[in-house]
């Protein structure tokens, strides 16, 4: 316990040695991993160039990590698991958006991630009138894009490959021609490092609201609605993929928990209106309620004052519901190693999985 503190008092100074690039806002330890809650934060310059954040956790308990600017210096936690959120500038060049996200997905990989994280929408604007403009082909589980009608998810599919990472593509406007009638979709895919699409989410829950003097949205104007749960197997255990305003249907979350997922993935775009009221509040009650890692990654805010203002705060949590990583409202790589031992830990302490009155009521999938 003496050296974990002395560790705490210690590192505040070896992170500003290695350049002063982050402000470290909290560190707590504690004398085992596996009983650790931490906190760790970055705070990103106000620069639109992207900035990454590294966070690890040592084997005695106590945060070992530091934050520095594209450096791969620390190796991966010992569940091999280091997530990379990347929370990117979109606007409205399709190429260039492209273009951004491979250079995110090239930092987060050089910052030792394995599994990395894309934003909703991030390569179109996030408006309605954009989604049919923008919208691509998108091949189901298992097929091959073209690259000349599909370029965002060819990008995705040799991405991956060529870093050998999962990646879960956040989203991008799907068209879908079905009978001859045209359906476009907001859909994720995720592909393995053998550059194969293995899971495709189709975004259930259309974002439709009216905040009196506020916003109004509505998706549904050009936007059809998925219908299909989606997970996927990795050597990390089993994954959920939603986006966005799904995350406000816990029902979505409790299934993917009941199919074996430790981790739920969620690229979303909440606004300035409802970010600060319910972004990190729903992602920590998700997590809380269904004993998971919630992953979610935004995109930053734009500079375009006309543009839909993104809240950002790319988020990960973990199944006690603590903040492990947060991201800034602007251009930056969180890289967060996930401790897949606390998802266990946590459910044999409180174990609700096995106390549930299904005598009583029940959830089903249809």
């Amino acid at each position: 316990q003496k050296s974990n503190m002395a560790a705490t008092r210690v590192f505040p100074r070896l992170a500003s040695s290695l350049g002063k690039i982050h402000r470290i806002h909290h560190v707590r330890s504690m004398a085992k991993v596996r009983s650790m809650h931490s906190h760790a934060y970055g705070q990103s310059s106000s620069s639109r160039g992207l900035m990454a954040v590294s966070c690890t956790v040592g084997a005695s308990g106590f945060l070992m990590g530091a934050y520095e600017y594209n450096k791969r210096a620390y190796c991966a936690s010992a569940s091999g698991l280091r997530v990379g959120l990347c929370q990117i500038d979109v606007g409205a060049d399709k190429q260039k958006n492209i273009k951004t996200a491979e250079e995110a997905v090239a930092k987060a990989v050089a910052e030792g991630a394995n599994l990395v994280c894309l934003p909703e929408c991030w390569n179109s604007p996030y408006a309605t009138s954009s989604f049919p403009k923008y919208a691509e082909p998108v091949p189901e589980v298992g097929g091959s894009p073209d690259e000349k009608t599909s370029p965002s998810v060819s990008f995705l599919v040799q991405c991956a490959k060529k870093h050998g990472v999962y990646l879960v593509g956040g989203s991008i406007p799907e068209r879908h021609i079905e009978n001859r009638k045209e359906s476009i979709y907001n859909t994720s895919i995720t592909i393995n490092p053998a550059g194969e699409i293995i899971a495709k989410h189709r975004k259930m829950h259309l974002f439709d609201i009216d905040v009196p003097g506020k916003i109004t949205f509505k998706e549904s104007d050009t936007l059809s609605a998925g219908n299909s749960v989606t997970t996927f197997d990795s050597p990390f255990g089993k994954i959920g993929v939603a986006i966005c305003y799904d995350i406000r249907f816990p029902e979505l979350s409790q299934l993917m928990r009941a199919e074996g997922c430790g981790i739920i993935v969620i690229p979303g775009a909440f606004n300035t209106t409802t970010g600060p009221a319910h972004w990190t509040l729903l992602q920590r009650a998700r997590a809380v309620d269904n004993q998971v890692y919630i992953i979610t990654v935004s995109p930053a805010r734009s500079a375009d004052k006309t543009a839909y203002q993104a809240w950002g705060h790319s988020s990960v949590i973990n199944p006690w519901g603590d903040i492990v990583g947060e991201a800034g409202d602007q251009p930056e790589i969180l890289t967060c190693d996930v401790d897949l031992a606390r998802i266990e830990d946590v459910r044999s302490s409180i174990p609700v999985s096995f106390q549930r009155r299904t005598d009583v009521y029940n959830l089903e999938k249809k």
